[in-house]
């Protein structure tokens, strides 16, 4: 289990708000702190949001102890993650029991969904922000001191913050992650975000430049081009020539050859030769697609709304294959989806071993309320099936990573060098173009995070390429 736990853990981890280029926090005359759970785009909306909150007079604090407003960006995509985040919730109460004036309030995709139920029923929290309603925090945070509740959970057609710039937390000021668009279009059945985060809208192109440029000039040396369903990104502007995603892609990599590119998440539906063309002429996009397969059974792929079959996932992953031999691959897997049989599940390991995935993020099915699936079908599948049929699944992964790896033995890689490796202050770690995390030992006092150097790969576990820096 230790790949899945390892994943789910990235996932669902919590971020502490720090805001390094907001000038001197002592500036501010109230302290914020937020936390984020789930998706990359809840810690990008998370940016978004302590930028709304400086402009109102709001300095980060790492300790929520101190804060007079505590929030938490949350998930609402497994059942896990929201009773983690109720959890949380209870203990913030217990702070703000020996701190009066202290406000608590709720982000995100559980806000949108649970709406006032936190209010009425719950009374853990004062303020109630859904997705699309963050720039009037200001003003609901105002009408909480006044002893009311305050909730905001209107989903927009229009919202893109494009004319906001991120305040970036945590961040190691090496990569970045950069929201081109909002929302979902596709009704997969077992998903809240349609729900939760709205319609489908794509950003503004010139904002979405002038932003990576500014990480650039800034020392930057990543960006991350998020969206819940990236390749379907669109935008037009008047009369001017839609840019698709692949024709911004291509913008965004020509900023500078050093800036690497990346982007998550891409449907297998939308993802077009056009990107994988793209991808393989500039060598500073990288070469890493997450492509969810969710199930590897065309019956199951048909209950969950997915509009492509197994056969045509496969004709996918040929495809990636031949335009871009050295791809990365990874997906996400749900075991034990409703009326799921042994022989499907059985077709989800084939398909694994036909894609040959350097990692996955592996969970088993958790109904959510309000999603297509729990209103038509029936969750039948008792949770010691779906904990086994999870278990095969991260084992067979398992033995796909290490598979992986091996191969990588011996070649040499261009890694960016994003900071310290997790278990020693005396080990760089960065990743190679496949997304693959090389550790390596610190032999040049010259090199610093943002510094790009060759590394060899020596060793490899299952999860974690082993190297040394060697001579261009």
């Amino acid at each position: 289990m230790d790949l899945m736990t390892d994943k789910i853990q990235d996932e669902q981890r919590q971020g502490e708000a720090y805001a390094p280029f907001a000038g001197d926090p002592n500036q501010y005359r109230r302290k914020f702190y937020i936390e984020s759970y789930g998706c990359q785009m809840n810690f990008s909306d998370s940016e978004i949001v302590a930028s709304i909150l400086n402009e109102s007079g709001f300095g980060a604090t790492r300790n929520h102890e101190e804060a007079d407003l505590v929030l938490i960006n949350t998930c609402s995509i497994r059942e896990k993650a929201e009773q983690t985040i109720r959890k949380r919730l209870s203990e913030f109460r217990k702070t703000k029991e020996q701190k009066p004036g202290m406000l608590v309030g709720v982000l995100g995709c559980m806000a949108e969904r649970l709406k006032s139920k936190f209010l009425e029923e719950e009374k853990l929290v004062d303020i109630v922000v859904g997705p699309d309603a963050y720039r009037s925090l200001p003003g609901l945070v105002e009408e909480a001191e006044t002893g009311q509740k305050a909730v905001n959970v209107l989903l927009s057609r229009e919202e893109t913050y494009a004319d906001i710039a991120p305040v970036r937390l945590n961040t190691n000021g090496v990569t970045a992650f950069v929201s081109i668009m909002r929302g979902c279009n596709n009704m997969c059945t077992f998903c809240v975000v349609p729900f939760t985060r709205g319609r489908e809208r794509s950003r503004d192109a010139s904002s979405i430049l002038a932003e990576c440029r500014n990480l650039y000039e800034r020392g930057f040396r990543e960006v991350t081009l998020l969206g819940q369903n990236v390749d379907s990104y669109y935008y037009t502007k008047d009369d001017e020539t839609p840019i698709t995603f692949a024709v911004l892609l291509e913008r965004v990599a020509a900023i500078s050859p050093d800036l690497r590119v990346r982007f998550s998440t891409s449907h297998p539906k939308d993802i077009t030769d056009d990107v994988l063309h793209t991808m393989a002429k500039h060598e500073n996009i990288c070469k890493y697609i997450h492509l969810p397969v969710q199930s590897g059974s065309s019956r199951i792929l048909q209950l969950m709304n997915r509009t492509y079959t197994r056969e045509w996932y496969q004709a996918k992953i040929d495809r990636i294959r031949q335009i871009l031999p050295d791809c990365g691959i990874s997906s996400d897997i749900i075991a034990g989806f409703c009326t799921e049989t042994e022989e499907d599940h059985q077709d989800t390991l084939s398909l694994m071993r036909y894609s040959q995935y350097d990692f996955s993020y592996m969970f088993f099915y958790s109904e959510r309320p309000g999603t297509l699936a729990q209103r038509r079908y029936r969750d039948d599948i008792p949770e010691d099936i779906k904990k086994r049929r999870l278990q095969e699944i991260v084992e067979l992964q398992n033995t796909l990573s290490r598979i992986s790896n091996e191969k990588e033995l011996g070649r040499t890689y261009s890694v960016l060098i994003e900071g310290n490796s997790k278990k020693s202050e005396r080990e760089w770690m960065g990743r190679n173009s496949q997304n693959k995390v090389i550790v390596f030992p610190k032999e040049d006092d010259n090199l610093q995070p943002g510094s790009y150097v060759n590394v060899t790969v020596t060793d490899c576990t299952k999860a974690t390429l082993l190297g040394k820096i060697v001579s261009p």
